[in-house]
C-alpha cells in the first residue's frame, strides 16, 4: 500500500499552538466505523458514549524535560540535546541540533555540574552522549535544567505552563520524551463520572519515544519498521483486561500507545492470555491489521503520512478517516497535540 494514500493538506492555522483553557474544553469528532456516521460534540460529551461495561484505558507516563541546551566546547556554537534513550548507567542515545557541529570526542558543556562527551553515532543519526554529572545524580540534574520537549510543529518556546499541561493528570512514570495526547483531555471531574459509569478503569505504561511519531519514510508502508518502545503492565491491570476480553466487555483505549500496549501484549504469547510486566513492542499497525483487544479509541488528529495516521486507518478504515479529517479541517477542528480529538466507535 502507497504512503501516498495518507497524505492531506493542513493551513499551519489549524495546528494547535497551545491548550485549551480547561483540559476538558475541546471539541470532539465522533466517528462511527460501521456506519460512516461523524458527529461533532464537546469533549465532556465522551462519557455519553461509554456504557457500564467497558473497561477503560490510560497510558500512566510521565514526560520529562529531556530537552537540553549547552555550548561546545572550546568554541561558542549553541547545541540542543534531546535524550531519547538511556543506553547504560549515564550513557544516552540523543538527537543533537545542529548535528553537523558535533563530532565524535566533541564535548558540551551545560552547566557547571554537567558535561558530556559524543562517543559514537547510530544508522538513523543519532549520536549516543556519555553524560559527566558532578555530584549529582543525571536524572535530578536533567530534571532541574532540561525544558519540556515540545514537538516542533508548536512555534514557540516551551512556557511554564507547558510544564503542567503537557502532561496527562494520570502522569506517574516517568520516561516519556512526548505525551500520550489522547489523555491531556481528561480532568478529575470527566474521570469521577468515567468511574461512576462504568466503574472501573486501568492503566498501563508505554515510554513515548522517537518511534511514536518519526515518519514513516518508505513510499510503500509495509516495508517500514518502527522503532522498539518499553512498556509495561502491572499485575491488576492485566487481570482486568484479561477478564474485559474473556468475557467479551468493550475496551475503550485512550490513545494510540495504549492501543499498541494492548494489541502488543495480546499477540505475544499464544495461549491468548494477557501477560503483565515489561517488555518492548515494534508494533506496527497499519490498514489490514486484525484487532484483537480494542473496541472503541480516543484520539487526537495526527500528521500525514504518519504510522499514527495509519493505526486510526486501520482501526476505522482508511476511506472513512480521509473523509473524517477531510471534514474537520472544513469545520476547523484543531490539530495535533494540544489539539481537538476524535473518539472512534
Amino acid at each position: 500500500m502507497k504512503l501516498s494514500k495518507f497524505d492531506y493538506r493542513l493551513h499551519s492555522s489549524l495546528i494547535a499552538q497551545r491548550p485549551a483553557p480547561e483540559r476538558s474544553a475541546s471539541r470532539m469528532m465522533v466517528v462511527h466505523k460501521d456506519s460512516g456516521e461523524i458527529e461533532h460534540r464537546a469533549f465532556k460529551d465522551i462519557i455519553e458514549y461509554i456504557s457500564s461495561d467497558d473497561l477503560v484505558v490510560f497510558n500512566n507516563t510521565r514526560v520529562f524535560p529531556a530537552r537540553l541546551f549547552g555550548t561546545k566546547e572550546g568554541g561558542s556554537a549553541k547545541i540542543e540535546v534531546l535524550l531519547t534513550k538511556e543506553i547504560e548507567g549515564n550513557l544516552w542515545e540523543v538527537m543533537l541540533k545542529p548535528a553537523r557541529r558535533m563530532k565524535i570526542g566533541d564535548r558540551i558543556s551545560f552547566n557547571e555540574q554537567l558535561q558530556g562527551t559524543v562517543e559514537g553515532k547510530n544508522k538513523r543519526g543519532r549520536r549516543y552522549i556519555r553524560f559527566e554529572p558532578l555530584g549529582a545524580d543525571l536524572m535530578d540534574l536533567v530534571e532541574e535544567i532540561g525544558r519540556t520537549p515540545l514537538p516542533p510543529y508548536i512555534k514557540r518556546e516551551a512556557l511554564p505552563e507547558d510544564e503542567r499541561r503537557y502532561q496527562t493528570i494520570f502522569a506517574r512514570k516517568s520516561g516519556s520524551i512526548a505525551a500520550p495526547t489522547a489523555g491531556l483531555h481528561f480532568d478529575e471531574e470527566i474521570v469521577k463520572k468515567i468511574r461512576k459509569k462504568c466503574h472501573d478503569i486501568c492503566e498501563v505504561t508505554l515510554s513515548v519515544g522517537p518511534g511514536t511519531f518519526i515518519p514513516v519514510n518508505t513510499a510503500n508502508i509495509e516495508e517500514f519498521r518502527m522503532e522498539q518502545e518499553a512498556y509495561e503492565i502491572t499485575r491488576s491491570s492485566a487481570r482486568k483486561i484479561e477478564q474485559a476480553i474473556v468475557t467479551e466487555k468493550p475496551i475503550t483505549a485512550i490513545g494510540t500507545t495504549v492501543v499498541r500496549v494492548l494489541e502488543s501484549n495480546y499477540t505475544c504469547e499464544a495461549s491468548g492470555r494477557f501477560p503483565h510486566g515489561k517488555r518492548t513492542t515494534d508494533l506496527f499497525i497499519y490498514p489490514g491489521f486484525e484487532f484483537n483487544v480494542v473496541s472503541k479509541m480516543l484520539t487526537n488528529f495526527h500528521l500525514p503520512k504518519s504510522s499514527l495516521l495509519l493505526l486510526v486507518s486501520a482501526f476505522a478504515g482508511h476511506e472513512l478517516i480521509i473523509k473524517a479529517y477531510k471534514t474537520a479541517i472544513k469545520e476547523k477542528y484543531r490539530f495535533y497535540t494540544y489539539g481537538d480529538c476524535m473518539l472512534i466507535i
